[in-house]
């Protein structure tokens, strides 16, 4: 795989990737984190980073990517959890709240009545043609994100950040949060990584990747996972580097007693950032660094979105798929960001357990041939333990024998299981057949 073409593959996945809550998650640790940034950071960069990485190579262990490889558990397991992903990463919040971070930190800096729901709903219809638009011809995804769009993205991104940088290098930091503490940091970091979707977004554009790589005329299986991991690994490389700087402005900037109100905290953050550092200027330069991150993530969730529901029902055409789940994010996007976060996350607790355990099965069976059921237990145990642990942490029934669970209170109770689901599994079918892939 030629350099040019690691290039344009990997600025498309950063793009896709680098949308609403890459934006605004890191600032906000950043501001609440305080002295204990760099604990929390390092865990956010684990989830928003690494784990959507891993997630992106992982694919290329079967040619036909996730739709084929998680058969090896079960094939109905492989339909029902890559519908629920795309369907939670695509129209039901990822691609709503592209458009609503758009709004919030693009457009509503220059309304008098911000409050009202019109503009939002001009603004929706406007963003959501121009999602239409890109994600019609996917074949076109690469040239337009990948040779244009993404360096616009990026230049734009080190105007903000290398002038904030330099108008606050010499800021104290900020107040740590109550909530922040040495022992906490890095596991509200780790959690909030979550809420970029990234994870298990890569589980959805892994196969717009993949496809790319064989449009280049790549075709055998060694060469689609290099080139995987060249072109993932730059996208990486990319994110974290941008988390990190928008972490750390967060922990410096000074809003000098701003009132925050109902507005997200990153989004307000990074809105008081722009001006403070270029004025009126600052307002329109940000809105099109919003602009473009979200516009880039959501056409490229409509389309892995729209493609993977057309390969299941190939009676309906793509562009059928495209035009219903870009109406159902326009619908959902009115609801306001706030709204569309605080109701994807008890959805994505549940599912990001069971995809970085299907994930991570699909590595270690890949390189340590194992019998079917070591993949089926720990999945079953996991689904479980992340529904108990999500009724339990959500008052909406009281399971507190699952707090005895080790690393409850990290919120990391499903990673025993998934260790001593798969040792069970193994040893109890050690004489049935290994699981292939192809």
């Amino acid at each position: 795989m030629r350099t040019k073409h690691v290039f344009a593959v990997g600025f498309m996945l950063f793009a896709m990737f680098f949308g609403a809550g890459n934006l605004i998650f890191p600032p906000g640790l950043g501001y609440n984190s305080g002295e204990f940034f760099l604990l929390a950071i390092i865990g956010f960069v684990l989830t928003g980073v690494g784990l959507p990485l891993i997630g992106v190579i992982a694919a290329s262990i079967s040619k036909e990517g996730y739709r084929e490889s998680l058969k090896a558990v079960h094939p109905v397991f492989s339909v029902v959890l890559l519908v629920a992903i795309y369907l939670t990463i695509g129209p039901f919040f990822a691609i709503p709240r592209t458009a609503t971070t758009a709004y919030e930190m693009g457009v509503v800096p220059f309304l008098n009545q911000p409050d009202s729901w019109a503009p939002l709903l001009i603004f929706t219809i406007v963003y959501f043609l121009i999602i239409f638009a890109l994600s019609y011809s996917p074949n076109s995804l690469v040239d337009t994100i990948g040779k244009f769009l993404t360096p616009a993205l990026l230049i734009t991104m080190l105007l903000l950040i290398i002038t904030a940088v330099l108008a606050y290098i010499n800021n104290p930091i900020n107040p740590t949060d109550a909530a922040f503490t040495e022992s906490s940091a890095f596991t509200i970091g780790f959690t909030e990584g979550y809420l970029t979707m990234d994870a298990i977004a890569a589980i959805a554009f892994s196969m717009l990747v993949l496809n790319s790589i064989r449009g280049l005329g790549i075709t055998s299986r060694k060469e689609l996972l290099f080139g995987t991991i060249k072109s993932a690994s730059l996208a990486a490389v990319l994110l974290a580097a941008i988390y990190i700087a928008l972490g750390w402005l967060g922990t410096r900037v000074d809003l000098g007693g701003a009132e925050v109100g109902d507005q997200n905290l990153g989004t307000f953050i990074l809105t008081f950032i722009a001006d403070d550092t270029y004025g009126t200027f600052g307002a329109v330069l940000l809105g099109i660094i919003v602009l473009l991150a979200c516009m880039t993530t959501a056409a490229g969730l409509v389309v892995s979105v729209s493609q993977y529901f057309n390969s299941i029902l190939p009676k309906i055409p793509y562009r059928v798929f495209v035009v219903i789940f870009t109406l159902i994010s326009l619908g959902l996007a009115n609801q306001g960001l706030n709204t569309v976060i605080e109701t994807s996350v008890p959805v994505l607790s549940i599912l990001y357990p069971i995809a970085m355990t299907s994930v991570f099965l699909l590595i270690i069976t890949y390189f340590i041939p194992s019998p079917r059921l070591s993949m089926q237990l720990p999945v079953i145990l996991v689904i479980i333990v992340s529904i108990l642990a999500v009724l339990h942490r959500n008052e909406w029934m009281n399971l507190s024998f699952i707090e005895f669970l080790p690393l409850f209170s990290n919120q990391f109770e499903w990673i025993p299981l998934l260790i001593i689901g798969y040792i069970a599994g193994y040893i109890i079918a050690a004489g049935k057949e290994k699981v292939k892939y192809t």
